[in-house]
């Protein structure tokens, strides 16, 4: 087995990015010191953020450890269909982009709770924050730490405990600082996972090339493609091992939309790096974001597979099990970082470090956000001054690391982080997507309709996993998203009109030339992915 470590030059170059990020944000922070006092500085940035600091938060809050380590792991187990998350997000965000981020951004939207209580009631709002809050605590940040975690024992051989309060400590330093530092650190961040991620990539198709006697990355790809084409399919057939995680034509169109369009739009951590910014700046920021979603399967799917080729073919024999034999995929990415030459391996754990951190932050950030303005301030403190709601703040994102970190260690038993991820998350995604749907497209949607949407979502997506353990947790998440439709839809047709308070101008779905030519752009890279890799 390699040894696990960093070498004297490893520790000086994650040191450097350790000084500048952490300088960065502080020089960022003291800056703008008197703004972080109010709730729309701290919590949104208002009017601080660049389109290109927007699109590298997008992706620097998204990309986390789930990634590097459990979608590289997932790509060891399934192949390159598990980058249909990453590639078709790319063309969710432009859907993002031209239909819900002008809603927002008109009604003054600061909270995703804040839009369903101006669109339907209080009450509405509050049970959906108190479940997006429950997911985020619950399933996002531990699953976070216990994979940033594994990656640090794993790499270094730290203690799996010490790395998971280290990197809550650490995340919080970044997250106390508001949205503003966390928008312009995220950016050093995704500079920093690009290019450790590609020194991967580059390391795992020369290992490949040179397995088999030849050399270079472009010799490397081919052996994949060659020793392993099963592992290169988009669309997985009925009755391949992995057909219940991605079932056929669902990823591409089915019930990934009903996903990616709950995550990408109706997401607080997410659409959070928008909602400060004016509509052109916002749109060109997640046009940006699309572009690196592109990126991302290379840097983590690719090594997973050549991590399944080198271990089908003799190699990490060892590395790839624990210590009761069993193979775990999610030890692919770990594995490979430890064969990186020094200095290359303190940039690729870096990069890594990077993507938990940033995650983190972001996914903290938006706890705090949500606790303080929908939560702490409509039903403990309606008076409560800025500057109290951001000490709140900060008081949650501690609470909320806290939980996660007594949380986290739990999930060792997990063979695919990534899957558990995505399948527990959709127990709400249907409820919430069919609920902002309707409340921005149907005027005659009622309240009582997403009240009834929003308490059946996850008691629908329960009965359905439990009693029908066969169906796909995607065509699930299909199903409970249509049953909710019709419901809401019947219920509200047979009730009194309302008036929203949410205002909605068709006039504001029109897009920039320049907006127009890279959607098209990416569509047609999406259209040639697909083609190539059916």
């Amino acid at each position: 087995m390699h040894p696990t470590g960093l070498h004297l030059l490893d520790y000086f170059v994650f040191a450097l990015y350790f000084i500048a990020i952490t300088g960065y944000g502080y020089w960022i922070y003291r800056r703008k010191q008197s703004a972080n006092n109010t709730a729309g500085d701290y919590f949104l940035a208002e009017g601080a953020l660049t389109y290109w600091a927007i699109g590298a938060s997008l992706i620097a809050s998204n990309i986390s450890a789930e990634h590097f380590i459990g979608m590289s792991g997932s790509g060891f187990a399934i192949g390159l269909a598990i980058s249909t998350y990453e590639w078709m997000s790319a063309a969710t965000l432009l859907v993002v982009a031209v239909f819900f981020v002008p809603v927002y951004l008109k009604n003054k939207i600061y909270t995703m709770p804040q839009f369903l209580r101006s669109r339907y009631s209080p009450l509405v709002a509050t049970l959906m924050a108190v479940f997006w809050l429950l997911a985020y605590v619950f399933v996002n940040l531990t699953s976070i730490l216990y994979l940033g975690a594994l990656a640090l024992e794993l790499t270094t051989g730290l203690n799996f405990y010490v790395a998971i309060f280290g990197l809550a400590i650490f995340a919080i330093a970044i997250t106390i600082g508001g949205m503003r530092v966390i928008g312009y650190t995220d950016v050093v961040q995704v500079a920093v996972l690009v290019l450790g991620g590609l020194a991967t990539v580059y390391l795992a198709l020369n290992m490949v090339a040179e397995h088999f006697g030849s050399s270079g990355v472009i010799a490397g790809l081919a052996l994949l493609r060659e020793k392993a084409p099963d592992h290169f399919h988009m669309i997985l057939p009925k009755g391949h091992p992995y057909y219940k995680d991605l079932p056929g034509l669902t990823v591409l169109i089915g019930a990934m939309w009903v996903n990616n369009l709950n995550y990408w739009g109706c997401n607080q951590y997410i659409i959070q790096r928008a909602l400060g910014a004016d509509l052109a700046t916002a749109r060109k920021g997640i046009l940006f974001a699309a572009f690196l979603k592109l990126l991302i399967p290379v840097i983590v799917v690719l090594p997973g597979i050549s991590a399944f080729v080198l271990y089908s073919n003799g190699m990490f024999q060892t590395e790839m099990s624990d210590a009761g034999g069993t193979v775990k995929p999610d030890f692919a990415y770990p594995t490979l970082l430890n064969l990186l030459p020094m200095g290359m391996k303190g940039l690729a754990f870096a990069a890594l470090i990077a993507a938990i951190v940033a995650s983190l932050a972001g996914k903290a950030n938006s706890v705090a956000t949500i606790f303080s303005l929908d939560i702490y301030k409509r039903y403990f403190d309606k008076e409560a001054s800025d500057a109290k709601l951001v000490r709140v703040g900060k008081i949650a994102v501690a609470v909320s690391m806290l939980i996660a970190v007594l949380i986290a260690p739990q999930l060792r038993s997990l063979e695919q982080t990534y899957q558990f991820i995505q399948e527990y998350m959709s127990f709400i995604a249907p409820g919430a997507f069919a609920i902002f749907l309707l409340g921005m497209f149907w005027r005659r949607t009622t309240s009582a309709a997403a009240l009834a949407a929003a308490v059946l979502t996850i008691p629908l997506s329960a009965a359905f996993k439990f009693w029908a353990p066969d169906i796909p947790f995607l065509d699930r998440l299909g199903w409970v998203f249509l049953m909710l439709m019709v419901l809401m839809v019947t219920m509200s047709l047979g009730q009194k009109k309302e008036s929203p308070l949410v205002e909605i101008d068709p006039k504001l779905f029109r897009v920039e030339p320049a907006f127009v030519v890279g959607a098209v752009i990416i569509c047609g890279i999406l259209t040639a992915l697909y083609t190539v890799f059916w």
